[in-house]
């Protein structure tokens, strides 16, 4: 296993070094990369905010849940679920085999299994808020224009992309057309699957209601501007 670069301050607690290596040793280096960049521009939104490591949330969990957020991408974790709840659920068990607590546990649990919930992971606490951040910044660019000058240079110099967004998408496509039940219609895994599909054979949202059984109508009580384009 390469060494990590250690030009920046990650977190030196043993929990955190077997998770580091544990997700180098089962992941896909692009996305091994991916995770320690997530970790690291989730702190830089912590010091924007002015949050302190200790005081306004817990560091070793920050790192947790996002080196490990993508485990459902690799072999180990690719099981019958969606991928972020795959992912989730390899963590714990990691975790517990480690001895961590169930409460510690369940909080890096949200943070991988909510990591692509927009507007749910900001909810669940400062540490799963951090990493969802942190993630999205990287795969993204949200709140980019934030972070400290060269600081982005610095991290992509020592942890290269190698056109991380692209990657992730051809992972996450790839485990939903070997196996469809990964990816429901109206999830993160299925909307991807859907450009890869012929058109209609994955349903959308409008499918789902004429197939429901109950008769709804789309014009019963409500404006025609309101109505889906035919």
């Amino acid at each position: 296993m390469a060494p990590v670069h250690d030009d920046f301050d990650l977190p030196r607690t043993d929990l955190a070094g077997h998770a580091l290596r544990y997700a180098q040793e089962v992941e896909p280096a692009v996305v091994f990369r991916h995770s320690v960049r997530s970790y690291l521009f989730a702190r830089a939104v912590a010091d924007h905010r002015g949050w302190t490591a200790g005081t306004d949330f817990d560091d070793e969990l920050v790192f947790l849940g996002c080196v490990l957020h993508d485990l459902g991408l690799s072999e180990q974790g690719n099981g019958r679920q969606r991928f972020e709840v795959d992912g989730a659920d390899l963590a714990v068990r990691f975790l517990r085999e480690h001895g961590a607590s169930e409460e510690r546990a369940a909080v890096v649990w949200d943070a991988v299994a909510l990591h692509t919930s927009e507007g749910i992971a900001t909810r669940k606490g400062p540490e799963v808020e951090l990493a969802h951040l942190g993630i999205g910044t990287d795969v993204l660019g949200h709140g980019r224009e934030l972070l400290p000058e060269g600081f982005a240079e610095r991290v992509h110099a020592a942890f290269p992309r190698e056109d991380l967004a692209y990657a992730l998408t051809d992972l996450i496509v790839g485990q939903a057309l070997a196996d469809p039940a990964k990816a429901g219609p109206l999830g993160f895994a299925g909307q991807l699957l859907r450009r890869h599909l012929p058109q209609g054979a994955l349903p959308d949202w409008y499918d789902l209601i004429a197939r429901a059984g109950w008769g709804d109508r789309p014009d019963a009580g409500r404006p025609a501007s309101h109505r889906p384009q035919a």
